[in-house]
């Protein structure tokens, strides 16, 4: 009984590293903004939004990663592959900046703008490092990313979102010990991980 408790707690925190895997990161952020903050756009421009970041955020990046895994770029969707990961990461920072450019505006929201900022900042970050033979935990980044504009937006609109903001940092903790179960990563890059998501979003936070 106690193997396979011990079992179901090995798949359940494995299990982190899917949830928040990184291509769905600005959807949460998206999600969690629209819930407790609200996104004053018209219904039919609001599920617009949704399906771009969507598009742009999740769909094209598999597309691109199945495409790359077919002509052997890739191994594996957690690119654990230093080498590997360069390609992928340059294509997510065109995508935020697309984003940026053409979709994430102001006027939804200075957080939200800046968190899609942040997550551009941090995914150049983490390119920059492939080429110096570093690897940086994206999960590790996209959680405490995520985690730190939650922090931001609760900052920002003086609403208390301290259940939300527990259960994010629990989760960057999850997330962490289902990276270690897996071999994926040393602590040393899961602190560089940490230190990349939140780092620029700390630092627009006192920007704005």
């Amino acid at each position: 009984m106690n193997q396979q408790l011990k079992k179901a707690l090995r798949n359940v925190l494995i299990g982190f590293s899917y949830v928040f895997h990184p291509l769905f990161t600005p959807l949460f952020a998206v999600t969690f903004y629209d819930f407790f903050i609200g996104i004053n756009y018209p219904a039919e421009a609001k599920y617009l939004f949704y399906i771009q970041i969507i598009l742009v955020t999740v769909f094209i990046p598999l597309t691109v990663y199945f495409l790359l895994r077919s002509y052997n770029k890739v191994e594996s969707i957690m690119l654990a592959n230093v080498n590997q990961r360069k390609m992928p990461l340059a294509i997510h920072g065109l995508l935020v900046f697309i984003l940026l450019k053409n979709t994430v505006s102001v006027e939804f929201g200075l957080p939200l703008y800046y968190f899609f900022l942040g997550t551009l900042i941090s995914t150049l970050l983490a390119l920059m490092a492939t080429f110096l033979e570093l690897k940086v935990s994206l999960h590790l980044t996209a959680t405490s990313g995520l985690a730190t504009f939650a922090v931001v937006t609760s900052l920002f609109f003086q609403v208390n979102l301290l259940p939300v903001i527990v259960l994010l940092i629990f989760s960057i903790g999850a997330v962490a010990t289902s990276r270690l179960l897996m071999k994926a990563h040393t602590p040393s890059e899961l602190l560089a991980g940490l230190i990349v998501g939140t780092a620029p979003q700390l630092l627009l936070l006192f920007w704005f």
